[in-house]
């Protein structure tokens, strides 16, 4: 299932198998929350610009269109027409970002829908039977993922209560794969460390969270609103409690420099709204930093977004044609400009994998870490 083949310090290169094909490691896991990358990008072309994993969303499948439907129509692989490997979010994120709209008890929580406000329920039961109709390769485990700054009374009491969950989301996962009818019987748990910014907490969950066996682990709970440092200062508290020979997890994670960083402190597994995101609004990444396509300067510029990628749109367009597209409001823009982003991000992950195969991890490390943060 999982193998790391070579380390440079605490970096590891490995090899992640599962139902749905082999994932080269550290990867970068391309965001479609509701089956679809935000703008206009479809799953063949994932396949152009090198994904390896494809991430959607429990919580968000469940209202539209359904799980029940998608299990209809063959499994979320089918029904979006992705033969690759997929990860399911549990609906665990939803309980922090929509903490206006939710209520915390022991059985689970009930929301009132974005959409509509209808009552809806999520317990680890309903996660994975939702995640097991849908037939990712990955399921999460449902938890609770803490906004920071939390209380340590809070941050411990919702530590323990995210752990009882994963008991229970380990007992109801076999019992899914093990129905005749399972769309993905082969469908893998990865179980998930909480403890908001106490590392004596996220420590202590981590200790307990790997006595459960699970088929991978992730460090949930991060990149939501601390600083940096204080990110990279609890991963280094965890990882040393991680299981060696399974897949480590950075959930919602991050910046080029953010997982260069974590790839240096063990990390395997990484997923971001942020390229897809920040491509819409015209933010574009080059191994020289990134650039505001908008800006009035690339008016006039023929040359591509970055002369170094060889993505399809920098193959095919310059700078001056996409500003003129964000300009005049044309929806090829946010298409080619999301293509671009996570074109790199995956290029990003190829590059590291390559250093860490060639034992230049460390200097590619130096060279890019800070660069790529640049804004030029």
């Amino acid at each position: 299932m999982f193998e790391v083949i070579k380390t440079q310090g605490r970096a590891r290169r490995g090899v992640f198998q599962c139902a749905h094909g082999t994932v080269q490691t550290p990867v970068f896991m391309n965001v479609g929350t509701q089956a679809a990358i935000k703008g206009a990008v479809s799953a063949l072309d994932l396949k152009e610009i090198g994904c390896q994993v494809e991430l959607s969303n429990t919580y968000h499948l469940h209202l539209r269109p359904g799980d029940g439907v998608v299990k209809e129509m063959g499994g979320l692989h089918k029904f979006m027409h992705w033969d690759g490997p997929i990860l399911t979010d549990s609906g665990g994120f939803q309980v922090f970002s929509l903490s206006g709209l939710r209520k915390i008890k022991e059985e689970g929580v009930t929301f009132a829908s974005h959409i509509d406000g209808r009552k809806i329920f999520m317990g680890p039961e309903e996660s994975m039977r939702i995640q097991s109709n849908l037939g990712s390769d990955i399921a999460m485990a449902f938890d609770e993922c803490v906004e920071n700054p939390a209380t340590y009374e809070y941050a411990k009491n919702s530590c323990e209560r995210t752990l009882r969950w994963l008991a229970r989301c380990k007992e109801e996962h076999d019992k899914l794969n093990a129905q005749p009818d399972a769309v993905n019987p082969h469908q893998m748990l990865f179980g998930i460390n909480q403890g908001a910014t106490f590392p004596d907490l996220r420590v202590w969950h981590m200790q307990e969270t790997a006595k459960i066996d699970c088929d991978g682990y992730a460090i949930g709970g991060l990149a939501v609103g601390e600083p940096t440092e204080v990110m990279y200062d609890i991963i280094d508290a965890v990882e040393p409690h991680m299981p060696q020979n399974k897949p480590r997890y950075l959930m919602g994670v991050g910046t080029p420099s953010n997982i260069i960083e974590a790839v240096a402190r063990g990390v395997d597994f990484f997923d971001c709204v942020m390229p897809a995101r920040n491509a819409r609004h015209g933010k574009l990444y080059t191994w020289e930093g990134s650039i505001n396509i908008k800006n009035e300067k690339y008016k006039l510029d023929e040359s591509p977004i970055d002369p170094q990628c060889d993505c399809p749109v920098c193959r095919n367009f310059s700078r001056g044609y996409l500003r003129h597209l964000f300009v005049a409001g044309e929806m090829l823009a946010m298409r080619l400009a999301v293509l671009h982003n996570l074109y790199f991000y995956n290029s990003l992950m190829a590059h590291i994998r390559a250093a860490l195969d060639e034992g230049t991890f460390d200097a590619f490390r130096e060279t890019y870490s800070a660069k790529l943060d640049q804004r030029l």
